[in-house]
């Protein structure tokens, strides 16, 4: 893995990106009882100690289902439909992961083991969608205000934001920011060598990217060898949280 920091076009805050080895490193959907909700689940929060031995990083998943407009495929069933033409992450047996349009860039094979979508592609044939230029910022989620997220306070354009997608040597790359606007996320994934690439959870209480070094070879992953991409709201204890009701993402060494 790798990870830096970028000021993305027109911004003022530095965003962070992160570099991952998919032939290193495996994926797990992880999901929760609010989002996607339908458990139980095997694989849900906390992050049981066997698996801590091999976990590298976890990030936030999507928004909840009423809001994602898209479907939710694990553990051998259809939470949710899936949708043609959705953004989507696609985690297949054995952990590699790939991003794009489901219907398109991917489809359902007997190695497909998990789908999360959420709205449409940010970042299409490594450059931003149309959706992702356009003026219709709202297209990408209600946001909070920018003191506040109660429902009486307008959403604002520039928000805190998250997104993945992949290269085209299959690494995968996480942007997450303050003050971010859907082209500025994209224009990030796209600095980053993103060929298709989607948007994540939004807004200050949900985007969240930690990094786990234990001291020694065989340690286990935990909260306090944890250390986050960019500093918010949320901390590397969320995924061991047994309350984190919301699906997240895991890489592990392989």
């Amino acid at each position: 893995m790798y990870e830096t920091t970028l000021v993305p076009p027109g911004g003022s805050q530095p965003a962070g990106l992160a570099w991952m080895d998919t032939n290193l490193l495996a994926g797990r959907l992880y999901s929760g009882s609010r989002s996607p909700g339908g458990g139980p689940f095997r694989y849900t929060a906390p992050i049981a100690p066997a698996l801590a031995r091999s976990l590298v990083a976890a990030f936030n998943g999507g928004f909840m289902m009423n809001a994602a407009q898209g479907g939710y495929l694990t553990e051998g069933r259809t939470i949710r439909p899936l949708r043609r033409g959705a953004a989507s992450l696609v985690i297949y047996a054995g952990g590699s992961i790939n991003v794009g349009s489901w219907g398109s860039d991917m489809r359902m094979t007997p190695e497909v083991i998990a789908v999360r979508q959420n709205l449409a592609p940010l970042v299409a044939r490594g450059r931003p969608t149309a959706l992702a230029r356009s003026a219709d910022w709202q297209a990408w989620g209600a946001t909070c205000g920018a003191s506040s997220c109660a429902a009486s306070v307008p959403g604002i354009e520039h928000q805190w934001r998250s997104a993945v997608g992949v290269t085209a040597n299959g690494a995968l790359v996480y942007a997450q920011g303050p003050t971010l606007d859907p082209l500025q996320l994209a224009r990030l994934l796209v600095r980053a060598g993103v060929l298709r690439g989607m948007e994540l959870d939004i807004n200050p209480d949900w985007p969240v990217f930690a990094t786990y070094r234990p001291a020694s070879e065989h340690g286990q992953a935990a909260p306090s060898n944890g250390h986050v991409l960019t500093a918010g709201v949320r901390g590397p204890d969320t995924f061991f949280d047994g309350w984190w009701a919301r699906d997240f993402i895991t890489m592990s060494a392989r």
